[in-house]
């Protein structure tokens, strides 16, 4: 193509994180389309897109140019003793710096690049810099820009400086001789006109080459105003604050004819691009793998070390776990020849590709870690499948026992570096880093470096704050975009999928103005972080192969490079995990052996029964990998595995895809589903599953033995298969299909054979790491089953921080019978601990301090040191007497009080809290009078001892105010449950607990009740809006789902901390509630009264005496079956009726008694208009004009309701009305409603309104089918088909009588 005539030499990509907002791949699009042969990158201070650009740059056919803006240190004036001055209110950590610009010309320049980069980020200033001394040791092969009016020489200028702008000129000059050239641009700044002439005379005086740049830091002016918020959200500034850093529209991407027309008066300045792109040609390659040679000791070979740990290793592998007492030498030989072929055959092909010090690397590391006694795990991934690693104790799984492949870890047929995941314990992962550290060197050593984008959620944020809308506000919009961690959604995605986000961008301009920057910021670089895992070790120093990086918080190096570009520079990646589980494990176990127990959790059975039993009831809570509840309920309870080839199969089989198969193999494993092997010869690789593939080791397997693959062939086949690739698979087929034939495999079946296992390989799991953590599951189970309070207490310890998952062991304590104990200050430790009486018993967990919100481990741990050291504390002046109250403040006194940690000083929590600015005061004047102030957080010595005062005299707080202090301060209830007050009302209310619900597995509707947790709201694929509610009973905590509808008609009620009366429906299959109806439990229960339920019958009449009171054949209470057959309920309750539930009616005044009952009710009405706000303009006032006439105001407001979507709730003032039957008996027509007794007949009339009426009945009114009907001698009526039934409280009053539930049942 023909090439532009100018080449961009100053472009900031996304890697200048926060501050460039071009993608690499946007740039070479760029480049392409205006056809320019170069272009140059110069990230701030980086060089983290070095390879990715040079590769990427190569395929798109544009040379790259690698380079970087670099901040050179400020010479600072020098005292007479040569030290260096500091101007006030600066650092020497904060030093100022100006930016240069470096371009590579060689492999020297580059190296000599990453050098500089090493120094720059080693130095602790704020912004990473070099010295002018250590540019001039590595400026060789590097080609400098002066910067600008930003530059070292710019910034004389500005300031006037025009002496010393010569003479750091030519100082530069010096180090780079030939390579230094005068930067002009033209952004129509203002200090780029004041500069621009000294530029230019200085240059032409010192015979220095122009060159002509635009800062590029976005694609054109289209994106100025995103880019301008981008830069707010690095600076913590506002897009409208006057004093904040600014660039202009033209820093964006501009194309040739653009830099030639804005450069015309000095054309030499842009050719000058073109003369230093040719003198650039350099790119960065990919490497092979550099491994650092392992320290054998002198004469010895990395292959002879190997060979030799790993035969030694052996031999005491077989002695522990394979060879049985009392057996013969012969046999012990038998036995163990399959592990010695094994073993020198993968030792060979390790000696071959070249590995043998990667292995004991390793092995190193995890020697060194298992003699520190730092937890490691059995393994992870494939690696678990060598003999060789087991040997050296790199993985604990027999690979031969659980039929585990090498080949599937270590392909001969297949060039690639093995990778072992290595999972030590998550509290002393580091330790085992900083040996490596040690031992290869700190300069050979780094971790590797990733990147934090601009995802959805959080770009939306970091807009709305710079554009200084409200934060509620912001918060209100991001909550609509879907949360998905593992495959989030774009803006584009969020736009799309949620209605309401839309709905709001249409109506709001300042919204739609947040979406449009956001997206053009999202997926951008904001800011760099270290890998959880990777670590790199080098042969050399690491800024010999790649750039490095300082992160922060962390005082070791980190790679320049993410991880994909760390590999392709030659590096070889160690994956040092931190799995909480080994932690759990080793914790436990330590107080396991502490309370008089020997065990070791390494050398366990495999066979234990009551591990078995154990996960054969789902019991798995808090058990590494078995713990879901979709595990527990569809798989573990039906399953009953009894094997640890079942635990293998279970980890393998419950993700997506495979899940399919559970069912299966469960019938098959219980003899209910014959197995199917494929083919007779298959039967021993598929026997072990029951005929259903699972791992691809089986698929490998199948190859070999089917159509006579090697393990290597079969290796390359799984992955074809797993690939999809069309013309790999075709040859593959043919050679499976004649291999197959070969060996007598009728065409047609080895066909089907191969569609079956390539259906499969696409999902099949890697055995050697199901197995792997199968065996740490299995040791969890293990320790749960035998020893479960130690295993409980260090679970909850690993969990301080999170109440959700506490509040799940707190229950599962429960449902175990081990008590939870109550937080203490002279009881608890700063973690959670076994408390056991001397008799021995099984022992409960004390709560633990640190596990208070917001008080600080640290603190709490010294408060535990202090009892242990001067005793148990007295009283609570005692308390007061030896804290130091600067270390504990009034936020953490009050919620250790809230929490109850103090009862055993005062049981009155009320009279405490109130008493803290007392106690605070005392311990003050206490620590005053010590006669020394430097004694930490608790004194100890009784010095300065104060007379104590009396404490306020209050009651303490009441049942449900002290439950709700208590949870608010832990997260739990310890004490009590909000439940207890409601348990005769849940008796009435026929509530079951939700436990017993679930363990009777039967479907249906359920009446529940519970404390509202927690609540997370959704959208669905269609757009609507459902939420998963969390509550608690008596029998531990539950999910409830609640659809749009059920979800809008509560929302308003939906308050974390309150007590519902729940009407769900359970699906016995999954285990899981759909919530139909919620009503408050307080309200629920001044409903459930003590009066009998009355029903009314078709054959049943009403009749009125005297009194007014209203006499009814009393029939049966219905059961519960048939109660919730009716879950659409309208309630007209107490709180409707107001005062006039109460009032007293006069004898025979029943139409007056009805009316104000009526009236009553329709208040009630009112009452649920305003708060539902649907009310249309007018319809509240003229609710209100037609009450006072009751009755009649009734048929008005049905018949102006118009808009009011079934919002009066019908059924409630037919029911009112209908009570006036002697005066309806007296009418030829009834004047306002009528009550028929007959199965269902209801009607409301409605004479010439029968549209607006259908209009009500048809929208919302209880979701129910209506019918329309002509009925001889009246108008056209509207039926509701619903029986009705009246509870009645204080039946000998009319008026509250109108205390009613009208119960649906769709015909």
């Amino acid at each position: 193509m023909a090439n532009a005539n100018f080449v961009h030499l100053r472009v900031h990509t996304a890697y200048s994180l926060s501050e460039g907002a071009i993608p690499i791949s946007e740039l070479l699009e760029l480049c392409r389309a205006r056809e320019m042969p170069a272009v140059a990158i110069t990230d701030t201070n980086n060089m983290f897109g070095a390879l990715e650009f040079s590769t990427a740059a190569a395929k798109a056919g544009v040379q790259p140019i690698i380079g970087c803006q670099l901040n050179l240190t400020r010479d600072r004036p020098r005292r007479g003793n040569g030290v260096h001055e500091v101007a006030q209110g600066s650092s020497e950590q904060a030093s100022e710096s100006d930016p240069l610009v470096l371009l590579v010309k060689d492999e020297t320049g580059y190296h000599n690049l990453m050098k500089l980069m090493h120094q720059a980020y080693l130095d602790e200033a704020a912004d990473p810099q070099v010295p002018m001394a250590f540019l001039e040791e590595y400026a060789e092969g590097l080609i400098a820009l002066t910067g600008g009016p930003q530059g070292p020489v710019g910034r004389q200028l500005l300031d006037g400086q025009a002496d010393a702008a010569r003479a750091i000129l030519a100082k530069l000059a010096a180090v780079f001789p030939g390579g230094l050239y005068v930067e002009l641009l033209r952004h129509g700044l203002q200090e780029e006109r004041n500069t621009e002439p000294a530029f230019v005379d200085l240059a032409y005086d010192m015979d220095l080459p122009l060159v002509a740049t635009n800062e590029a830091f976005f694609t054109d002016a289209t994106m100025h105003e995103a880019h301008d918020a981008l830069i707010c959200i690095a600076e913590g500034a506002y897009l409208s604050a006057a004093d904040r850093r600014r660039l202009t529209p033209d820093h964006g991407f501009k194309s040739a004819n653009e830099m030639r027309a804005l450069f015309a008066d000095l054309p030499e300045a842009v050719e000058n691009t073109l003369v230093i792109a040719k003198r650039t040609a350099f790119m960065v390659e990919p490497r092979a793998p550099i491994l650092p040679p392992y320290d054998c000791g002198e004469g010895r070979s990395e292959e002879e070390e190997l060979k030799g740990q790993a035969e030694a290793g052996l031999e005491e592998r077989l002695e522990a776990r394979v060879f049985q007492p009392g057996m013969t030498e012969d046999e012990r030989a038998h036995v163990a020849d399959p592990y010695r072929k094994r073993l020198d055959y993968e030792l060979k092909i390790i000696v071959d590709m070249g590995y043998p010090g990667y292995f004991l690397i390793v092995a190193d590391f995890i020697h060194w870690a298992k003699e520190n006694a730092i937890p490691v795990g059995p393994g992870r991934g494939s690696g678990a499948g060598s003999v060789v690693s087991w040997a050296l104790l790199i993985t604990d799984l027999d690979p031969l026992r659980f039929g585990l492949l090498f080949e599937r870890f270590l392909n001969p047929e297949r060039v690639s570096m093995p990778d072992f995941d290595i999972d030590f314990c998550q509290d002393r992962r580091d330790e085992v880093i900083h040996y490596v550290q040690e031992k290869y060197g700190r300069d050979h050593v780094a971790q590797i470096i990733t990147f934090g984008k601009l995802q959805a959620r959080a770009v939306l944020r970091d807009v709305g704050r710079v554009l200084e809308m409200a934060y509620g506000y912001v918060d209100k919009i991001c909550k609509l975009v879907p949360f998905n961690p593992a495959n989030p959604l774009t803006l584009d995605e969020a736009l799309k999928a949620e209605p309401q986000l839309r709905k709001m961008a249409m109506d709001d301009p300042a919204v739609q103005k947040l979406i449009d920057i956001a997206r053009k910021l999202e997926g951008l670089y904001r800011h760099a972080s270290t890998h959880a895992a990777g670590v790199v070790i080098g042969d050399r120093p690491l800024d010999h192969l790649i750039p490095l990086y300082r992160d922060p918080r962390s005082d070791m190096p980190v790679t320049g490079f993410s991880m994909k570009y760390v590999e392709m520079a030659g590096l070889v990646k160690f994956d040092f995990l931190g799995l909480k589980t080994l932690t759990v494990l080793a914790q436990a176990e330590k107080m396991v052996r502490q309370a008089g127990h020997d065990l070791d959790i390494a050398s366990i059975p495999l066979d234990d029964r009551k591990t078995y039993e154990m996960i054969g009831r789902g019991d798995t809570t808090g058990v590494f990998q078995l713990e879901s509840s979709g595990m527990r309920e569809n798989v573990l309870k039906k399953l009953k595995p009894d094997t640890f080839e079942d635990i293998i199969a279970v980890v393998a089989l419950y993700r997506p895809g495979p899940m399919d198969n559970i069912p299966s193999y469960i019938k098959r494993k219980h003899g209910k589903e014959a197995p199917d092997y494929l083919y007779p010869t298959l039967e021993g690789i598929l026997k072990e599953t029951f005929g259903i593939m699972i791992y691809q080791e089986q698929v490998m397997q199948i190859a070999q033995e089917l159509s006579g693959y090697s393990l290597g062939g079969a290796d390359i086949l799984r992955r074809a298969m797993g690939k999809k690739i069309r013309s790999e698979m075709a040859q593959q087929r043919q050679t499976f299909i004649d291999g197959a034939v070969s060996k007598g495999v009728p065409e047609a079946k080895a066909n089907d054979i191969f569609e079956q296992v390539s259906k499969f390989a696409g999902y099949g799991f890697n055995k050697s790491h199901a197995a792997a953590y199968a065996l740490v599951a299995y040791q969890t189970a293990y320790m749960k089953a035998n020893h479960p309070v130690e295993f409980m207490a260090t679970l909850m310890t690993l969990e301080m921080g999170n109440t959700d998952k506490l509040s799940i062991f707190h229950q599962e304590l429960r449902q175990m019978g081990v008590g939870l104990l109550g937080p203490d200050v002279n009881a608890s430790d700063a973690v959670f601990m076994v408390e056991r009486s001397d008799g021995g018993d099984k022992g409960a967990i004390r709560y633990a301090l640190a596990a208070i919100k917001n008080v600080g481990k640290a603190a709490m741990e010294r408060l535990v040191r202090e009892r242990r050291a001067n005793g148990p504390f007295k009283d609570l002046f005692d308390l007061a007497q030896r804290l130091d109250p600067h270390a504990v403040n009034k936020r953490q006194m009050e919620n250790l009080i809230r929490a109850g940690a103090f009862d055993s000083l005062c049981s009155n929590r009320r009279q405490v809290f109130n008493a803290i600015e007392m106690l605070l005061r005392h311990a003050s004047i206490a620590n005053d009078e010590r006669d020394s102030g430097q004694m930490g957080l608790f004194g100890g010595d009784g010095a300065g001892a104060v007379e104590a005062e009396s404490l306020p005299e209050i009651p303490d707080w009441p049942k449900m105010d002290r439950l709700t202090e208590e949870f608010e301060a832990t997260g739990l209830y310890l004490s009590g449950h909000p439940l207890d007050d409601f348990t005769q009302t849940m008796k009435r209310l026929k509530v079951k607990a939700h436990a017993d619900i679930v363990a009777a597995g039967k479907p249906g509707p359920r009446r529940m009740a519970g404390t509202l947790l927690a609540i997370s709201e959704r959208t669905s694929k269609k757009g609507n809006r459902y939420a998963f509610l969390k509550f608690m009973d008596m029998s531990g905590n539950f999910e409830a789902v609640a659809f749009s509808e059920t979800l809008a008609a509560h929302r308003a009620n939906l308050v974390l901390g309150k007590s519902f009366f729940i009407r769900a429906q359970f699906d016995g299959d999954n285990g899981r509630f759909q919530i139909r109806e919620l009503e408050p439990l307080e309200i629920a229960a001044r409903t459930a009264h003590q009066g009998r339920r009355m029903s009314m019958r078709n054959s049943r009449r009403l009749s009125m005496r005297g009194s007014g009171a209203m006499l009814l054949d009393a029939q049966p209470a219905e059961s519960e079956e048939q109660m919730e057959k009716r879950d659409r309920v309208v309630r007209v309750g107490q709180d409707a009726l107001g005062d006039r539930a109460g009032q007293k009616v006069p004898a025979g005044s029943v139409a007056s008694a009805v009316d104000s009952g009526a009236e009553a009710v329709l208040g009630g009405v009112v009452k649920e208009l305003r708060g539902a706000a649907v009310a249309r303009s007018g319809g509240q006032a003229l609710v209100e004009k037609h009450l006072p006439q009751g009755l009649c105001g009734a048929s008005e407001i049905v018949q102006n309701a118009g808009g009011l979507q079934g919002v009066i709730k019908l059924g409630g003032d037919v029911a009112a009305r209908a009570l006036q039957l002697e005066e309806l008996q007296k009418q030829p027509e009834p004047r306002s409603g009528s009550f028929f007794f007959g199965r269902s007949v209801a009607g409301v009339r409605c004479q010439s309104h029968v549209k607006t009426m259908s209009k009500i009945t048809r929208g919302r009114l209880l979701s129910e089918k209506m019918r329309f009907e002509k009925i001889p001698k009246f108008s056209t009526y509207v039926f509701l088909n619903f029986p009705l039934r009246f509870d009645f409280c204080n039946s000998m009053r009319v008026g509250a009588l109108l205390i009613c539930r009208i119960n649906c049942l769709a015909n």
